[in-house]
């Protein structure tokens, strides 16, 4: 690890005045830590936000939002939560282990980066880490890569399950700029695809900072799941998860959503599924044939053929979790 200046703002006004390209905000720091160890990242000064953002979840009649410091345990057991958007807390509670969750927070589980390993051995080209020098998995080792939305540049995947769940619900991420002005992204947005930009994981403005992810009411209280399958039951990254959440009205499907990691650079939403399924009986025929359509628009790579299945698989399970209230 390179040295660095350790720096505590006061507000959030003087910690974006600092913000520049040798500076980086830490948080928990579950992630930016290993990178800082390994001299994937290297920032001349940390600047600490723990005392700068906001580490509450404020309900209204519109919704809830989330503050950028809150920990991912803290949503997953808030009563709000679990009562109002419980695909959330479902989502956060198969992702890492139980000591990450309370140090991780939700402005830095949005921006933590790739676990491809290919990404963390320096020694090895990576576009994501050193644009211009190529994808070592697109001809390597890319079991654990994307099956859809990559590129030559780079086939690496984004590795949260909270954000999975946030772009199934049609989430929305406040941001500051150095301007003091909020601009609000919708989450569908936020985060990329590699295309020839794969250094660049989301659409965050420089030298801006999350103040908090919002989530407007919906209908999916009550038919929702989450599906994770990964190589181990315990702190592994997902080879395929789902998001499902339906709005059902006996048993015909008014609204569904459909999310999945693991999949592609970017949390994926099936949205030709979704509509596909709009409008028809929730049953075990219809959900093998939305499974079948999401799998037509995958494109897997040399090593993980097989994610195409166990994406069929976790699709149809996900969606017949949904219907055990």
């Amino acid at each position: 690890m390179r040295p660095f200046i350790f720096v505590r703002p006061t507000n959030a006004s003087q910690a974006l005045s600092q913000k520049n390209n040798s500076t980086q905000f830490i948080a928990g720091g579950t992630n930016l830590l290993d990178l800082m160890k390994k001299d994937i990242a290297q920032p001349e000064t940390l600047l600490d936000v723990n005392s700068v953002l906001s580490n509450a979840i404020q309900s209204s009649e519109k919704g809830i939002s989330i503050g950028a410091l809150v920990r991912n345990s803290a949503v997953a057991l808030h009563n709000d939560i679990l009562s109002r958007f419980p695909l959330v807390a479902k989502a956060i509670l198969a992702g890492a282990s139980p000591q990450i969750r309370n140090m991780a927070t939700t402005g830095g589980n949005l921006l933590q980066r790739t676990r491809c390993p290919y990404f963390y051995d320096t020694t090895l080209p990576c576009n994501k880490r050193k644009p211009g020098t190529g994808c070592s998995a697109l001809q390597g080792n890319n079991r654990m890569n994307a099956i859809i939305g990559w590129s030559a540049d780079c086939v690496a995947v984004h590795p949260s399950d909270f954000c999975i769940a946030l772009a199934a619900l049609d989430a929305e991420v406040v941001v500051l700029g150095k301007d003091q002005k909020n601009t609000v992204i919708p989450f569908k947005d936020f985060h990329r695809l590699p295309g020839n930009t794969a250094d660049r994981d989301n659409n965050l403005p420089a030298n801006s900072m999350i103040q908090s992810v919002d989530i407007a009411n919906n209908p999916f209280q009550k038919n929702y799941a989450y599906v994770k399958l990964r190589d181990r039951d315990s702190y592994a990254f997902a080879l395929v998860s789902v998001a499902a959440a339906l709005q059902l009205n006996n048993k015909k499907i008014v609204e569904a959503r459909l999310a999945s990691g693991g999949v592609a650079h970017k949390p994926w939403r099936w949205y030709a599924v979704e509509q596909y399924l709009k409008g028809k009986e929730a049953t075990p025929a219809v959900f093998k044939e939305a499974a079948a359509v999401a799998v037509k628009e995958t494109k897997p790579l040399s090593h993980n053929g097989f994610k195409v299945s166990m994406l069929r698989g976790a699709i149809e399970l996900a969606l017949g979790n949904c219907l055990i209230a």
